[in-house]
């Protein structure tokens, strides 16, 4: 024969603790604590790009055509992408991030540089020019002449 057990912890069962509140708390969710606090230097912001992305650094790394320690150091900040590598990294990332203006004819031709991984000498090499000269338009001591101009547009769009 079975003794009933006094159900002395269903008492409230079905009953909300305090029925007369109906408040649904909302807040932003936290972020990870491994997210970069500012995104200063192309580490940061693929650390955040991968992290938004749900990436492993290896993901990354095949991305990038690189080691997966080659991207940890790139977050890490113990180390700066190699030129070649950027508009991979560009691509990645979906936009530049790194500011270059191009107020002067200067500007315009570093951004071109670095948004295409070419080196003052690679460049150089595609005008048939000094590399010399390629450090001096981009510091602005020359201007390159008519002729020359009209080669740089084409090969720069």
């Amino acid at each position: 024969m079975c003794i009933p057990f006094p159900d002395l912890y269903n008492n409230r069962m079905d009953m909300v603790a305090l029925p007369m509140y109906h408040i649904k708390l909302k807040a932003q969710k936290l972020l990870n604590s491994a997210y970069p606090i500012s995104l200063i230097t192309i580490g940061d912001h693929i650390k955040k790009k991968r992290l938004d992305r749900s990436l492993t650094q290896k993901a990354v790394a095949n991305i990038c055509g690189v080691d997966e320690c080659t991207v940890t150091n790139w977050e890490k900040n113990h180390s700066q992408p190699r030129l070649y590598l950027l508009p991979k990294i560009i691509e990645f990332l979906g936009y530049t991030p790194y500011e270059i203006s191009n107020e002067t004819f200067g500007d315009k031709i570093l951004a071109h540089r670095k948004g295409h991984g070419l080196s003052q000498r690679k460049l150089a090499q595609l005008l048939s020019v000094d590399e010399t000269t390629i450090r001096d338009w981009e510091n602005g001591k020359h201007k390159p002449s008519k002729k020359l101009l009209k080669r740089i547009t084409e090969i720069l769009v």
